[in-house]
């Protein structure tokens, strides 16, 4: 009977084992299948910049799979000459904070011109642009539309197409995958420099994607090359890639910061605490007048799925309540195939406000900014439901979806 017994547990074991290799050898070959654009660019389609003077719009996040910058693997490019550097918020190889300015100075380790498109000039103008032969995108942005990447990269093709350059996207994920598109349609009448079109605020597209929507759906008429990945898929979160996280902000510090934001910035428009000035932006929110212990059993009793509030106390090093104790709660996503971030960031704004009515305040503008209407702030101040809401917004978010299939370059 023991014997029966232990060679049942024996073939048991041998058969996990079987199934975890095959898992790992799985995983291994999808790995070694995966490629970025900067990867593909430099290696099958350098004839794009081959011989010519490029303008590099770049940041930290623009590296291949060894963490190598696109500035010095294009720099050192055979045949390639960079001529131009063009930062957007938060700069070229640094991290500055959210509106700091970035000035003009020379790259230390290239010698090139680094041009900042975030202040003054939100596009390169026809002087910075003087000598470039092509303009070169590699961001990694997050997936929400209130991200300004996105309108650094649209207002620079802009100009490549006034300027007769070619404008090459490098395409990087999306880190919340290519399949789920969530809450509202931004409203035209709302557009800025946190949302400059009519897309869902969690589009699901990569930003190559994106760049052909805009260019085609909002005329811009860029002479435009999106350089695709290899081995990705729509149903690839950013974990299931081979990558290693670059902080794309510095108030983005994990993919599971990028999960939460497109409900939890925001946060931003309101006088809550949206985690900046601590370890967990985003995750963490809260305010001095806030019974921690309170907001969780309230936000838990709300059955959110994929998701779980656990009370927590913080006192932020900059930004709001500077210096000063914070108590709210940490959102934890349990599962992010069932988690909606926009439906989980709504209830949570709606229940603090409904809990705090005298403390709790919207910045309207910066909110309706964030959101892409008027009406979801006026709707939470008039006690409607975000089951509602989000039935209202269905209806934009359905027409979105038909526009986006146009522009998928992915399976």
């Amino acid at each position: 009977m023991h014997s029966i017994k232990n060679r049942t547990i024996r073939t048991a074991v041998i058969l996990t084992a079987a199934v975890l290799a095959g898992m790992a050898s799985a995983s291994a070959t999808a790995a070694s299948q995966f490629e970025l654009g900067i990867h593909v660019l430099l290696h099958q389609r350098v004839d794009l910049i081959e011989g010519k003077n490029v303008g590099l719009i770049t940041n930290p996040t623009g590296v291949n799979r060894q963490l190598v910058s696109d500035i010095d693997l294009i720099a050192h490019a055979p045949g390639v000459h960079l001529v131009a550097l063009f930062g957007p918020e938060h700069g070229i190889r640094d991290a500055h904070q959210a509106g700091a300015n970035v000035g003009r100075y020379n790259d230390t380790q290239t010698g090139a011109p680094v041009y900042s498109l975030y202040g003054k000039d939100r596009q390169p103008t026809p002087q910075m642009l003087k000598g470039v032969d092509v303009l070169v995108f590699d961001i990694q942005p997050v997936g929400a539309r209130f991200y300004t990447y996105l309108y650094t990269m649209a207002d620079a093709m802009k100009a490549a197409a006034k300027a007769h350059i070619p404008f090459v996207v490098l395409d990087r994920p999306n880190p919340l995958g290519g399949i789920k598109v969530q809450g509202p349609v931004l409203e035209p009448e709302y557009a800025s420099f946190v949302g400059q079109y009519p897309i869902a605020l969690r589009y699901g597209m990569t930003v190559g994607e994106l760049a052909t929507l805009f260019n085609a759906e909002f005329h811009i008429g860029a002479d435009l090359t999106v350089v695709k990945m290899r081995g990705w898929n729509r149903s690839m979160y950013y974990d299931d890639t081979p990558l290693q996280f670059v902080m794309p902000s510095p108030n983005m510090p994990t993919p599971t910061t990028a999960l939460v934001y497109p409900g939890f910035g925001l946060i931003e428009g309101t006088n809550v605490s949206e985690g900046r000035g601590t370890t967990r932006p985003f995750e963490l929110i809260g305010a001095p007048w806030i019974d921690a212990a309170k907001l969780a059993v309230a936000l838990n009793e709300k059955h959110l799925p994929g998701a779980r509030f656990r009370p927590v106390h913080f006192t932020p090093t900059f930004s709001k309540y500077e210096g000063t104790l914070c108590n709210g709660v940490q959102v934890h996503v349990l599962d992010r195939q069932s988690f909606n971030p926009v439906v989980a960031g709504l209830t949570a704004i709606e229940t603090i406000r409904k809990l705090y009515p005298k403390e709790f305040e919207f910045k309207k503008a910066d909110f309706d900014r964030l959101i892409g209407n008027d009406w979801v702030r006026q709707d939470i101040e008039k006690d409607v439901s975000v089951s509602e809401m989000r039935a209202r917004w269905q209806n934009g978010l359905s027409k979105f979806e038909l526009v986006r299939r146009k522009y998928l370059l992915y399976h």
